[in-house]
């Protein structure tokens, strides 16, 4: 009965104090973020690109590596693929001729920041400083000004999506289901094997020319280009990618 008691205090003492000072369970800031779906219809944000069309863009982070790079850009030459490089603007300070080769090529050249921070831990003018510092270097370095941003991790929040409008960026992230992981060097064919499985219209593939201590990524490139040509499909910057872009309700469903 004692014990019965006791817990009947302590439920009501609980509850009072609940009462008077509630708990938050929303661990996100007052202004979190909005879903998916929200950024997509807006243009905010792209993860993929809905299209009828056999059209595929590999995307490349973290670049330009001197010895990486342009075994990449050869691969990609051999197989007429043309791919989109997001690039790190201290790296760009230091290998200018790299970037200016991707241009050449056909290749199209993006922002990825200038250090590669974590945006998560910025405020908004360090944020400001990373996006437009890396323009003007890129700007200076090749005279083409880029008009896609990738955020290191792929982190967003509204302020960081404003800036990017503020700078005149698209932001873009890559679909779900393409990110190989390659960062990690988890074996060629675990890449390999990533993109097969998973191609589909659209695309936005996730790698990166830049791994440490890794070629990898070129040697996946070796068997994924060939075979995904075999099955028609054309490899192209994801700013042509984008101009193929049909009503989302022809976008066939990702389940994830």
């Amino acid at each position: 009965m004692l014990k019965t008691k006791i817990a009947l205090a302590l439920a009501f003492a609980f509850a009072v104090v609940w009462a008077l000072f509630p708990v938050s369970t929303e661990a996100k800031p007052a202004t979190h973020l909005k879903d998916r779906r929200y950024y997509e219809e807006r243009g905010d944000i792209v993860w993929e690109v809905p299209t009828t069309d056999k059209f595929i863009a590999f995307t490349f982070d973290d670049g330009p590596s001197p010895r990486q790079t342009p075994e990449i850009l050869k691969i990609l030459e051999e197989y007429q693929a043309k791919a989109t490089f997001f690039v790190i603007g201290d790296r760009v300070e230091r290998n200018p001729e790299i970037v200016r080769e991707e241009l050449r090529l056909g290749h199209e050249v993006a922002n990825h920041s200038l250090h590669h921070p974590s945006f998560q831990g910025l405020n908004q003018d360090s944020m400001s400083k990373e996006i437009s510092r890396t323009q003007e270097i890129i700007t200076q370095a090749t005279g083409h000004t880029p008009t896609l941003f990738r955020p290191p991790g792929g982190f967003y929040n509204e302020r960081l999506i404003n800036i990017s409008k503020q700078n005149h960026l698209q932001l873009i992230l890559w679909s779900w289901h393409q990110d190989t992981n390659d960062w990690r060097a988890p074996g060629v064919q675990r890449i390999v094997n990533k993109v097969l499985n998973n191609a589909r219209n659209g695309d936005i593939i996730l790698m990166h020319d830049f791994v440490y201590k890794s070629s990898q990524t070129a040697e996946a490139l070796k068997i994924i280009l060939p075979e995904l040509k075999k099955q028609g499909y054309s490899f192209v910057t994801v700013s042509e990618l984008l101009s193929h872009k049909v009503a989302p309700r022809n976008h066939i469903k990702v389940n994830h």
